[in-house]
């Protein structure tokens, strides 16, 4: 019973809690992960749902506005989207379920590492890299997801921008801005 003897040694127990430890910080870090995409994920959805009623109330009445074209082509650009978005957050989410077992397979490999086979601590090693890796993906995809989520907010609003000047007449049209502009410069 080597192995046995090694975890009695309080240096060993202590070095082997403490080494477990690492792992348990960066399963913290996916949880938040994990549920602060699963609330990006909510919204999208909610936003789907919501485009979906605007494109029911286009298709029964499109009579009742001039620009009803318009904001049918608006609307079914950002329902393409908001799909693309949704994608990229789930294959974030399982980027991050990926690193989550990952994580607690580590920990438990470090655990069994020193109490049974001290030569393969290059396992536990292997492990948190590769769960490094899958956070990376992940945080990777919810960044292009960000993007994409500012581009359909730019278009909407530059959408609106497009509805007011035709509604609104003369004080809008000699308003400073218009579409996408950053810093009162045109973007595009």
């Amino acid at each position: 019973m080597d192995w046995l003897a090694r975890l009695e040694s309080p240096q060993n127990a202590l070095a082997a809690l403490t080494a477990m430890i690492t792992p348990s910080v960066l399963i913290s870090a996916c949880g938040a992960l994990i549920f602060s995409t699963s609330s990006r994920l909510g919204r999208v959805v909610d936003r789907v749902r919501t485009l979906s009623e605007k494109f029911e109330a286009i298709a029964k009445n499109p009579e009742a506005d001039e620009m009803a074209s318009d904001r049918r082509q608006l609307v079914f650009e950002q329902l393409d989207r908001q799909t693309s978005r949704a994608r990229l957050i789930q294959r974030a989410m399982v980027a991050f379920y990926t690193a989550l077992g990952i994580f607690v397979a580590t920990s438990v490999a470090i655990a069994v590492i020193a109490a049974v086979a001290r030569s393969f601590t290059w396992i536990a090693v292997v492990l948190g890299v590769v769960g490094g890796l899958f956070m990376l993906y992940g945080s990777v995809l919810l960044v292009i997801e960000s993007r994409m989520a500012m581009g359909a907010i730019t278009s909407e609003m530059d959408f609106v921008w497009k509805v007011g000047k035709r509604y609104a007449g003369g004080e809008l049209n000699e308003a400073r801005g218009g579409p996408a502009t950053w810093l009162g410069k045109k973007i595009g």
